[in-house]
């Protein structure tokens, strides 16, 4: 006589199961297969695996094992693409900040396109389908160096930010910017958080305000979105400038810093800047950790963040993991101080050297190193999908995370190519 185990006791012992062996305690017997296909299972293994993409709206009617299976297939199809399948002609002048548009996010019949944004040094801003491998939109040109950008994916957006200081967001669809907003000073960072309370932009000046903007969205008749930028809070961080914006994984901590030698990084509390109490400072805490020249946080962990660092009369470059700091480590001298870098799941920092592109954990470890730009890597942009990289001699390099073994590590997925004329 076949022993059969209650639902309830099997239900806990597949929710230690991965996917792949979900799948096959599915093929046992029937009772097996019944509880193998309860949704709660598989809605842990999508959140587990894409804990920050946004899924509303995008399950509908369908299973979270059917997404989860459909979302897998499509990130095979594209580590699976050839470099000849990219090769974009329509771009002049060297590239500058990127960031993902759409295509981060799960979509039912893959109908969503993978969209990233780039900036150029003849002061545009273009968005490409990676898919077609083609330029689908380029803004007019604009009067002043785009110098930052941030994209919201979840309503695609993106905001630039321009030496004079003039802040603009675009559906990178509409010729004109679909809201301006002009500050007093000269912007050095910029940031948007999608939050429960709806989206919200920061922005730091010259001097050391941070001004923390909120993004309202109005629906009319006449207009499909109408934008309006209202200030919030303004918050006089530092003596000097705010160089550093990141918000948290989660939404509620703010890490803000600035790369002058005497300034101590802070994390301000969130919920405290969208809802200053009057004659009241915001919630935060210092990091006793100075000379800061780049941080990350960890997509997963999200009280962990690792900061790039450079001190002493060499300039030697070291990376340091907080969370009541758990690891440091040096770079050799003989290796280029990076200028830009990344954290992967909290316990590896990606990073670029020359040409190179480097994965350590970060402990020290060296993982990885890849070498697919023929000159110096110009920028670096990280998610928790896809690692970005641009180089001096106008191309572009897509790598994807994947987490099988102890340690995520990178697949170099293709290699695009900008060419005038």
């Amino acid at each position: 006589m076949e022993l059969q185990v209650p639902d309830v006791p099997l239900l806990k012992i597949f929710s230690f199961l991965d996917a792949f062996s979900l799948l096959q305690a599915s093929q046992v017997n029937r009772g097996w297969n019944r509880v193998a296909e309860n949704d709660q299972l598989w809605r842990s293994l999508c959140l587990k695996k894409w804990s920050l993409c946004n899924f509303s709206g995008c399950l509908g009617s369908q299973t979270w094992k059917r997404l989860f299976l459909q979302q897998t297939k499509l990130e095979h199809r594209m580590a699976a693409v050839k470099p000849e399948d990219f090769l974009f002609r329509e771009a002049s002048g060297n590239l500058g900040p990127m960031a993902y548009l759409s295509g981060c996010g799960h979509t039912v019949g893959a109908q969503e396109k993978s969209v990233l944004c780039t900036v150029s040094s003849k002061h545009k801003l273009y968005a490409w389908d990676v898919q077609e491998g083609t330029m689908i939109w380029s803004s007019p040109v604009q009067q002043s160096s785009i110098m930052r950008l941030a994209t919201l994916p979840q309503m695609h957006l993106a905001f630039t930010v321009d030496l004079e200081g003039t802040v603009k967001v675009w559906n990178c669809q509409d010729e004109d910017a679909l809201a301006t907003l002009t500050m007093p000073w000269t912007c050095f960072s910029l940031e948007i958080c999608l939050t429960n309370d709806g989206p919200f932009l920061m922005v730091s000046e010259c001097y050391g305000p941070m001004t923390v903007t909120s993004l309202s969205i109005f629906l009319e008749s006449s207009l499909p979105h109408t934008l309006r930028l209202r200030g919030v809070s303004k918050v006089n961080a530092f003596k000097y400038s705010v160089d550093l914006l990141h918000c948290s994984p989660d939404k509620k901590w703010i890490f803000a810093s600035g790369t002058h030698q005497n300034i101590l990084p802070v994390v301000f509390l969130t919920e405290s800047l969208l809802k200053p109490s009057e004659g009241k400072s915001p919630l935060s805490l210092s990091i006793p950790f100075s000379s800061c020249c780049r941080a990350c946080w960890a997509p997963r962990r999200t009280s962990r963040i690792t900061v790039m660092y450079r001190r002493g009369s060499c300039k030697k470059t070291g990376f340091t993991t907080f969370e009541l700091m758990i690891a440091t480590f040096l770079l050799p001298l003989h290796m280029e101080s990076p200028i830009w870098m990344g954290v992967g799941d909290g316990n590896t920092v990606v990073f670029e050297s020359g040409p190179s592109l480097f994965l350590f954990t970060i402990s020290g470890h060296l993982l990885q190193r890849f070498e697919d730009h023929q000159r110096t890597i110009g920028n670096l942009w990280v998610d928790p999908v896809h690692v970005l990289t641009t180089s001096t001699d106008d191309s572009l390099h897509l790598y994807m995370w994947d987490e099988e073994g102890r340690y995520p590590h990178l697949k170099s997925c293709c290699h695009l190519e900008w060419h005038s004329g």
